[in-house]
């Protein structure tokens, strides 16, 4: 048996992602990748092998294992959605990684330079809230919870899949949001907004970070708002080498997750196999 794929269906798939209270950016990400599976799908039924050949094709492309497993992801759930259970493909298997590319690990002074470019530019707002996400940990899809009223009490409170994370505000964060706020004059509601009065996206925010590449002197494989996350990660984790804190703070439920965050850098690795002193 064929199915085909109907702008209805997705709706009606994205809906119940809302009833389940995903985020916006989840969303956002399985619309995203199920409307090209359809696109590069055409006119063809679907099925299992269509998938297969799909995923095929991913690798193709160039994506890395991990990439294309995040693809399949929102395929195989929206096909169990409308019970087509014999269209789902298995994800790639992948050895757990004992180390991250270095053209893709943001180091501090590579972050110092970015805030030091937009600065330069006249661009705060930017440097304020790439120093926001990078001080508490904050997912880049959460920053409209930092809002006036949060700030002046010190932590925002986060509500996802029925769970409750509360972010805690550094002092001095705290005094250049509500400077940058009164400067605004924003007296109440989120602290980075568009001209509008928006709060802020993420695609946005995505954009503007890369704008600063060039004059930052940092690859744009390094520069997007997740990686300044990771480096929260192991500044946090080096202060408190407390695995299962860090996670509660990124709002993990596994703490699996939270270990990809701590791999090393291959840089790291090899300095790590020198102390060894196993060559004679």
């Amino acid at each position: 048996m064929t199915y085909t794929i109907t702008p209805e269906k997705i709706h009606l798939f994205l809906q119940l992602l809302r009833e389940e209270e995903r985020s916006a950016g989840t969303i956002e990400n399985y619309q995203r990748h199920i409307k090209a599976f359809a696109a590069w799908a055409g006119e063809a039924g679907v099925t299992k092998e269509l998938a297969a050949k799909w995923k095929a094709h991913l690798l193709s492309r160039g994506y890395a294992p991990g990439t294309v497993n995040a693809m399949l992801v929102p395929l195989n759930r929206f096909f169990s959605f409308l019970g087509w259970h014999g269209c789902r493909v298995k994800s790639l298997r992948i050895q757990r990684r004992m180390f991250r590319e270095n053209r893709r690990e943001l180091t501090r002074s590579e972050y110092a330079r970015l805030l030091s470019a937009a600065r330069s530019q006249g661009r705060e707002r930017l440097a304020l809230l790439m120093e926001s996400i990078c001080a508490t940990g904050i997912r880049v899809s959460e920053v409209e919870h930092l809002t006036v009223e949060a700030v002046r009490v010190g932590r925002a409170e986060i509500s996802l899949k029925g769970k409750i994370r509360t972010i805690l505000i550094p002092s001095r964060l705290r005094k250049k949001l509500l400077q940058f706020a009164h400067k605004e004059k924003t007296a109440s509601g989120a602290i980075f907004r568009t001209k509008s009065g928006r709060p802020i996206s993420r695609k946005q925010i995505w954009a503007e970070m890369k704008s600063l590449c060039r004059s930052a002197g940092v690859m744009a494989t390094k520069v997007f708002p997740h990686n300044l996350r990771h480096l929260f990660a192991r500044a946090f984790y080096q202060v408190s080498h407390d695995i299962a804190k860090l996670a509660d703070v990124l709002g993990h439920s596994s703490i699996e997750t939270t270990r990809i965050y701590l791999i090393s850098t291959s840089t790291e690795h090899e300095r790590q196999l020198e102390r060894l002193h196993l060559v004679y």
